[in-house]
């Protein structure tokens, strides 16, 4: 019954999360944008800026401490909806998806591993940048606060893999879906206080009120900003955040192909030809 089903489905998606992991780690390009490029970020903005400071109704805040809570929360965004947005048409181009549609285990498993494996991602890239935070830039842990950054962290990775899932269904090649994903984040990024801190008035700010990095990032950084008083929980901007993973839900869901589209190369020495080619 359910309960000796329900083990060996969690096994199966362990099974599936440790082989997307494998693979990711694989793949220096996906290596490379998803965990160093943010930290890279991270050295380079502290050393332009690091002694400034950002003014907010409270007191002054350490530019140091704005970055790394803004870029830890553009890593779990990057290995979540970048990442999805980039790995699943490119397994779907190779012809992986359509032969894995013909073994006997569930659909559900095999996103299931995807989602699961882009979390574990997510999850170690902030902790880095966190890490480095707290040691070279005097990012002030409050534990008090720490229930609401693994819950506003955990909102924003689930919804944002969910988003990297819809886009992955709705473009149908891997070079078209990277474009997306990379043209979609990167300019949100700057007007949702990522790279920039943005004034509270402009037409930007507004822009990126509609959209969900900004009260992602924004919810994640109180939890590390000393003058937001414990326990530190936007429960407005996380509604919002799940909104628009429950909207990804949907669309994944309902638009999820598991055939390549005949645009991009087929199977693996297809896409290998594909990159000499290139190279």
């Amino acid at each position: 019954g359910f309960m000796r089903a329900f083990p060996s489905s969690v096994s199966m998606v362990l099974r599936q999360t440790q082989y997307q992991l494998k693979y990711f780690t694989r793949v220096p390009v996906a290596l490379f944008f998803t965990i160093i490029l943010p930290l890279v970020m991270l050295v380079l903005f502290n050393a332009l800026f690091g002694d400034n400071t950002i003014e907010t109704d409270e007191g002054d805040w350490s530019v140091r401490q704005f970055y790394t809570g803004g870029l830890a929360a553009y890593t779990a965004v990057s290995a979540t909806f970048s990442n999805l947005a980039n790995m699943v048409p490119i397994r779907r181009d190779e012809g992986v998806l359509k032969r894995w549609r013909s073994t006997p285990l569930p659909t559900w498993i095999y996103i299931a591993g995807f989602i699961c494996s882009a979390i574990v991602i997510a999850f170690v890239g902030a902790m880095v940048m966190l890490t480095v935070g707290v040691i070279f830039y005097d990012l002030s842990i409050e534990w008090a606060k720490m229930p609401a950054a693994a819950v506003t962290f955990l909102v924003g990775v689930g919804a944002f893999a969910a988003l990297g899932m819809a886009l992955a269904s709705i473009i149908k090649t891997a070079s078209s879906a990277s474009a997306a994903a990379n043209a979609t984040i990167l300019p949100l990024a700057f007007i949702s206080d990522v790279f920039v801190a943005t004034d509270g008035d402009s037409a930007l700010t507004t822009i990126a009120n509609i959209f969900p990095l900004k009260p992602f990032v924004n919810a994640f950084q109180d939890c590390f900003n000393p003058f937001v008083a414990a326990p530190a929980f936007d429960w407005g901007a996380l509604g919002f955040v799940a909104a628009w993973g429950l909207l990804g839900l949907g669309i994944a869901m309902k638009k999820f192909t598991w055939e390549p589209s005949g645009a991009g190369p087929r199977g693996r020495r297809a896409a290998r030809a594909a990159a000499t080619a290139q190279g």
